[in-house]
Formats: C-alpha cells, structure tokens, sequence
C-alpha cells in the first residue's frame, strides 16, 4: 500500500470535482452568512458532508484506530487513548490523511475548499496537516479549551 501523501489528487469517487464556475457555486456561502462569520465568528448549518461521504469516513475511522495497521509508521503522531484514563477515550492522530483514502480525499472535499476561500477573503487554500481527534459518545474524554496559533 503506497503513502497517500505521495498522490496530489483526489484518489476515489466521494467528492464531486467542480470543473466549472456553477459547478462550485453550488458551495458558495452568501455574503451574509460571510459578514455574519466576520461579526460573530462562527457560521452553522452548512452541508459538507452527506451520509455517503460520513459513512466513508466512518468506516476509514475504525481502519486507522487500528494501533496494528500495516501503515502506522506514517502517522506523525497517534494515541489510541490521549487521555490515560481507560473511562474516558480520547483518540488522536495527525497523518491518518496519509493511510486511508476518505480522509486523503476529504482535503479536495470542495465545500470545505469554497467555505474555507471565501472566509480567508477569496484566496487560495493549502491543506498544511490533519489532526482528528475521536470521543466515544458517553464516556469519551475531553479536549481542554486552549487557542491555537
């Protein structure tokens, strides 16, 4: 199995790859809910994913949990329980991007890609790293509040 990393395109099926303007202004966010996210700083009820693609994502989750996966030497960083508590599960892992295909497909994701464009003032967006962090419902552990750079 190769590393994804190494593939700089969509590899499967499970974004729509907009080939022209009304392909992608199907993703576009009004100017409202763009001064909105300015004024407030956050914009809900936006769709970017189906349940085809949170299925995918879903089933691409269980395979890279696996701390016995053939690839694991890719991931930069992986904690199958971040929290050290066995009660309160908390997954992490940066470079899952690179072992399984969802999540390798998921940065061309072009509702992701308009969104994130157009609240960055229309520019151009590069994917610098992947972070997923996994809380089982009920007994999952937490995140502390912290900012980020």
């Amino acid at each position: 199995m190769p590393d994804l990393a190494e593939i700089n395109e969509p590899i499967s099926e499970l974004f729509h790859k907009p080939k022209t303007k009304a392909d992608w202004d199907q993703y576009r966010l009004s100017r409202e809910q763009i001064e909105f996210f300015h004024e407030n700083g956050f914009i809900a009820g936006i769709k970017l994913l189906d349940e085809k693609q949170i299925e995918a994502l879903k089933r691409a989750l269980d395979e890279v949990m696996d701390p016995q996966h053939p690839l694991h030497h890719l991931f930069h960083e992986f904690h199958s329980n971040e929290s050290g508590d066995p009660n309160k599960v908390l997954f992490h892992s940066l470079g899952h991007w690179r072992i399984a295909e969802a999540f390798h497909d998921v940065i061309w994701n072009p509702a992701f890609r308009m969104v994130a464009s157009q609240l960055l003032g229309d520019r151009a967006v590069r994917f610098w790293h992947d972070q997923l962090f996994c809380k089982p419902a009920h007994h999952g552990g937490n995140v502390a509040w912290h900012q980020d750079y």
